[in-house]
């Protein structure tokens, strides 16, 4: 098991066909793109937590039924700069690195003062997001890197703050029917404040991708801002939801400490040494009219927990529904320190909290004279409340609507609305997920995908053409493998049945990933759109087809070509 966290794999740039067993859709044509840390040691030293490792990109091309496989290391400032010195040079969450050990304490502190905010890395190695009609790699903090979804090359660096005062921003961003991207930020001692910043960049204006870059970002747009509870200690969040006229923001009682951020590299500790839980805090939820772009004046709140990813959330009669995937505490990050994930995981004890899908009902419109203490919660299909306090404020407990789930997805075409599919990994004792799973909201029933010695990615669901149901479509997820004998491979299930309808299998080494998208080929540029927009070199092979040259028999790049 320690492998799985400890591998540096190697990158395979040239596309690899796979082999593929089984019939994919005739309709499927398009690129998975998925990302996570590949490398965790760089000469002497190592990372300390898993998610500081080196971004690896790789992706699933599927053409015609066939599917190739590439991979490319995000060619970051940070990447560059450790290979060069063959060691850690800049410092990741887990890991605070020291470029000259040679310094003396002074030398140190004078170094750093200079920006008592760091500079955070620009080691995009979460997900990967569109902004405008570009892809990006991202991470948490304020840069994401462009790319070529076609190639994974690494095409410009982009930093968040030059368009808006941000220091750190989520990896998972939403899109909305008009093709803008809405993310959220944290804006750090800015004018003396701290706050969370939701803003808006819109798709690219027609034509305007040939003339100049980062058009959409260069219209970025703050639709709003909310006052943080604390100055120095900004919760944590590593995503938002939103609803057709609401976005949900949960300040969680996560935090990072500002003090300790701005003296960790003299004390010696790592950034992540700063977040904090604090279990007898609440956790408020705020919500943004999307119409307005102001906060609603209701306060919401609930118990102390730890959150990573929403599910979905949705309006239903004056009520909004959230759903989203909860800890009773902060034991999962440290459990990711790559010193905790040595031996095995068969002991229970070795996760502290199982993930549980909760459903919150925040009542929109209510009778301000209700009585205190009254639940608030009119549906009659949630066991959720919301109870009225004496100072105005609802407090709210959710529905459980089942336990063992995480990296959940849905059919992003019922994002904002009401929905009844997830589509997870399965968890238990063991922190990497052993199955995958469909779960029915209404029902309450799963169906599940596993196999011995696979460890399942995200999956991600892809809607079938003029799909008619929800589950019409099909679910792709990354398939590593601990079995010499049983290479990796990219599955494909049916999205309705679980049923599997193909695999494709390839002889690399595959690496534990994190998220990423699917991009179908609608969306994909040319290779001549891209050079347009002033890009970079393609390493494409040019295309010398022939009537009388089979398509099978013609090297991998070449098969690619017009997708």
């Amino acid at each position: 098991m320690e492998g799985l966290f400890r591998r540096n794999v190697q990158e395979h740039p040239e596309p690899i066909q796979a082999e593929v067993r089984g019939e994919i859709p005739s309709w499927m044509e398009g690129v998975l793109i998925r990302n996570g840390p590949g490398k965790h040691k760089i000469g002497e030293t190592e990372y300390n937590h898993w998610f500081d490792g080196m971004a690896l990109l790789h992706s699933f091309t599927i053409k015609n039924g066939d599917v190739f496989y590439r991979s490319k290391y995000l060619s970051s400032d940070t990447y560059n700069r450790n290979v060069e010195a063959n060691r850690i040079v800049v410092s990741e969450f887990g890991t605070m690195a020291y470029p000259d050990p040679c310094k003396n304490i002074f030398a140190k502190t004078f170094s750093y003062l200079s920006h008592i905010i760091p500079e955070f890395t620009d080691n995009c190695l979460i997900n990967i997001i569109r902004n405008g009609g570009d892809y990006y790699a991202s991470s948490e903090a304020n840069f994401v890197w462009k790319i070529d979804p076609r190639t994974l090359e690494s095409v410009e660096k982009v930093d968040y703050s030059k368009y808006a005062a941000i220091n750190l921003a989520t990896s998972h961003p939403h899109y909305d029917s008009a093709g803008n991207t809405l993310n959220m930020g944290t804006s750090i001692f800015n004018k003396g404040k701290t706050k969370y910043i939701i803003f808006q960049i819109p798709p690219s204006a027609p034509g305007s991708e040939t003339k100049r870059k980062n058009t959409s970002l260069k219209n970025l747009e703050v639709v709003c801002s909310i006052p943080s509870r604390s100055l120095r200690q900004p919760s944590y969040f590593h995503s938002f939801g939103m609803s057709e006229n609401y976005i949900l923001f949960i300040e969680q009682p996560f935090k990072l400490d500002i003090l300790k951020l701005a003296t960790a590299y003299i004390r010696g500790v790592s950034w992540a040494s700063c977040l904090v839980f604090h279990k007898d805090e609440k956790t408020w939820i705020h919500l943004v009219d999307r119409r307005s772009k102001k906060e609603v004046p209701t306060k919401f709140y609930t118990d102390a927990l730890v959150f990573f990813h929403h599910v979905n959330a949705y309006e239903e009669n004056d009520h909004l529904i959230l759903d989203l995937i909860s800890y009773p505490d902060s034991s999962l990050y440290e459990l990711f320190y790559l010193k905790n994930l040595e031996g095995s995981f068969e002991n229970p004890a070795k996760i502290p909290a199982v993930p549980c899908c909760k459903r919150f009902v925040l009542p929109l419109q209510f009778d301000k004279d209700a009585d205190v203490g009254s639940n608030l919660v009119c549906l009659p299909s949630t066991t959720a409340s919301a109870v009225k306090e004496k100072d105005g404020s609802v407090y709210c407990q959710p529905e459980l609507l089942c336990e063992g789930i995480e990296l959940p997805h849905i059919n992003y075409d019922y994002n904002g609305r009401k929905y009844r599919y997830i589509y997870a990994t399965g968890v238990k004792w063991n922190p990497v997920p052993t199955k995958i799973t469909k779960f029915d909201i209404l029902n309450k029933r799963k169906l599940c995908w596993e196999e011995e010695h696979c460890w399942p990615a995200e999956p991600v669901f892809v809607p079938s053409p003029n799909a008619k149901e929800e589950d019409d479509g099909i679910i792709l997820s990354t398939i590593v493998t601990t079995q010499p004998q049983k290479p990796p491979f990219l599955l494909i299930l049916d999205a309705k049945t679980f049923k599997e309808r193909a695999r494709a299998t390839v002889n690399v080494e595959l690496h534990l990933d994190l998220h990423g998208l699917f991009i179908p080929k609608k969306d994909l540029k040319t290779e001549q759109e891209t050079n347009a927009e002033g890009g970079h070199e393609s390493k494409g092979v040019p295309s010398n087809k022939t009537s009388n040259v089979p398509e099978a028999s013609l090297p991998a790049e070449q098969q690619m070509e017009g997708l």
